[in-house]
């Protein structure tokens, strides 16, 4: 198989020895799948033609990622369906493991209801002739440009607020005091709805004009200080502020109790917190794919904590082999890692990588390609001896900043300068959990 990308494209890359790749060939034969409600492929590991994906344990204890694609998603043969979840809390891993597992079937048979059926068999034209809409332009322009977009909303945003209230109800399953986001992606031909929940991320592969690839991120990651979710979380009383020890991070804090200090702003579950503002809602966005653009990259905070957007496409595109890739960039994420927080713990990491183009249409590349060394997880010493590559990118240390300054277009780094971000500081006390789980409010201040 080709590399990842079309050719014709430079970058600066590691040359890597190309029987190292041979290690890991075995681990390839492992690609378990079963079938969805409507006849769909679901993975949670392994490959195929267009997807790649993988996850690896931090060093904090259970792995609390997880991750699926759904492939010909809700019965339709050019649908797809990816999603990476993050686990935080005492049992996030439960939860996340539950959302990675429910919420796709909820999605798929929202989209099967006669409102989405009458649509699409009504007005499939109107979708071809549809103007072309990029991430820059805002919601209003979106729903005239791409009409069936408001349904495609409509059917996200429900499917999450099911998956939230049913978490709530799950006694199998304590969310009280864990949670999870989410950031997924359904393609649909050439266009591709977005909908993301707390600070997971994803980011766009494409050519600018002087055919360089260029990384464009979709999604923004919901901080506590964003000024629109902080407005949010005090209108419900909730409290934004960061602690001294780690002045560049902010968090949602219950309106009494300095607990539990979550580092993001909307998350399935955590549900001591959904009085207080904490938000279950997605950010839902849409892009219509040109012919520039060459894949999707979804990851947990775990890759973007220790990898700029740009080194992410960067590592992606250069894989040897397109089966390949999310491997590398989650084994290269590890070594960042240690180098960059060598008295840290790791975190989780998950991405999946989602291609455009069929990999019989991809040529060689001409830079130079990275596969995975067995020197990934490198020594101590040898990190202490490697070249200062991180200095000077958007992921070293920047100035505290105010709610009012932080700004929605940023390349959020969760770590900002700090030695390990926790998602959450302190749990509340019994006497507030079992009080609150009887009174959890949605959005709209209605009881769930």
């Amino acid at each position: 198989m080709g590399g990842c990308c079309s050719a014709n494209m430079e970058f600066e890359g590691d040359v890597v020895e190309e029987e190292e790749e041979e290690e890991y060939d075995k681990e390839e034969e492992v690609n378990d799948a079963r079938e969805g409600d409507f006849g769909e492929l679901v993975r949670l590991k392994g490959f195929s033609e267009y997807t790649s994906m993988f996850t690896q344990k931090g060093k904090k204890g259970i792995n609390q990622d997880s991750m699926t694609i759904w492939e010909d998603f809700s019965g339709e043969k050019d649908e797809i369906f990816c999603g990476v979840f993050d686990g935080h809390g005492p049992l996030g891993h439960k939860v996340s493991c539950h959302v990675r597992d429910a919420l796709p079937s909820k999605l798929s048979y929202l989209l099967k209801e006669p409102e989405m059926v009458d649509y699409y068999s009504s007005s499939s034209d109107e979708d071809e002739d549809a103007d072309h809409v990029d991430s820059s332009h805002n919601e209003a322009n979106t729903q005239n440009s791409f009409s069936s977009f408001s349904l495609w909303k409509k059917c996200f945003v429900k499917a999450f607020k099911e998956m939230d209230r049913e978490l709530y109800l799950d006694s199998t399953v304590d969310s009280f005091c864990s949670g999870s986001t989410a950031v997924t992606v359904l393609k649909k031909g050439e266009h591709l709805i977005i909908a993301n929940l707390g600070d997971s991320r994803a980011v766009l592969c494409t050519r600018n004009q002087k055919n360089q690839l260029v990384p464009v991120q979709l999604t923004v990651d919901l901080k506590p200080n964003l000024p629109g979710e902080a407005e949010r979380i005090r209108s419900y009383n909730g409290r934004v502020f960061a602690r001294e020890e780690e002045p560049d991070v902010y968090r949602l804090w219950m309106a009494d109790e300095d607990c539990p200090g979550l580092a993001m702003s909307r998350a399935f579950g955590d549900f001591c917190l959904k009085n207080f503002g904490l938000s279950s809602t997605p950010k839902v966005s849409y892009r219509e794919l040109a012919e520039e653009d060459e894949f999707v990259v979804l990851a947990t905070d775990g890759v973007w904590d220790v990898l700029s957007n740009k080194e992410v496409i960067k590592i992606v595109a250069s894989a040897g082999k397109r089966s390949m890739a999310a491997k590398l960039l989650v084994r290269r994420a590890s070594r960042a890692w240690k180098f960059q927080h060598p008295t840290a713990k790791a975190d989780d990491c998950a991405a999946i990588c989602l291609f455009f183009k069929s990999s019989s249409s991809v040529v060689r590349n001409s830079w130079p390609k990275m596969t995975l060394r067995r020197t990934d997880i490198v020594s101590q010493k040898k990190l202490k001896a490697a070249p200062a590559r991180h200095a000077g990118h958007e992921t070293t240390k920047t100035k505290p900043q105010t709610t009012a300054e932080a700004s929605s277009e940023e390349e959020w780094n969760a770590l900002k300068g700090v030695s390990r971000v926790n998602s959450i500081v302190k749990l509340p006390r019994f006497s507030s959990v079992k009080s609150g789980k009887k009174t959890s409010r949605d959005q709209n201040g209605q009881a769930i």
